[in-house]
């Protein structure tokens, strides 16, 4: 390969005198630049106003809530066991205004009665944990629903869960 040619005065590592501080000046401005463009765009993103969020216009509306009548209920048997169990469920119904919760209070012993003929199949094991916990809330809200169609229970909202 061949060398290039060195400038006049310039020693072996060196450019020219010249080039030194231009290249170094250059290489301030530039990260001048992008400090000054970044640091402007941080704080345009920073002030920017967050988009209104959805879930938080539904909670402002004003939501109703119905208290079932506490329930106690035995729970089915499970293999070996020689003492009966049982479940205490305090519960209430969220719906979305009180004209819903003049609909579905007269239905309440219609609900009483699919609430408890589900939970007396229940075995204690099918509680366990908060996976079990969902599960019986998910269910007690489709049974629900369709108790009290054509309205509509928004969640099932528990109280107490004892299981004994």
């Amino acid at each position: 390969m061949a060398k290039k040619a060195k400038p006049k005065g310039a020693s072996e590592g060196e450019g020219t005198p010249a080039d030194k501080p231009a290249g170094k000046k250059k290489l301030m401005m530039i990260a001048a630049a992008v400090l000054m463009f970044g640091g402007a765009g941080g704080g345009w993103l920073m002030m920017k106003k967050p988009a209104p969020d959805p879930d938080a216009a539904q909670s402002k509306k004003p939501v109703a809530f119905l208290d079932i009548t506490d329930m106690i209920v035995n729970l089915a048997s499970e293999p070996n066991q020689d003492r009966p169990r049982f479940l205490k469920l305090k519960v209430a119904l969220e719906m979305k205004d009180a004209k819903v919760v003049a609909d579905v209070q007269p239905l309440l012993p219609r609900v009483q009665d699919i609430f408890q003929v589900f939970v007396r199949e229940l075995r204690a094991s099918d509680l366990e944990g908060s996976g079990g916990i969902h599960r019986l809330r998910e269910e007690l809200l489709r049974r629900v629903n369709l108790a009290v169609f054509p309205n509509k229970v928004e969640a099932v909202l528990f109280k107490e869960v004892i299981v004994q």
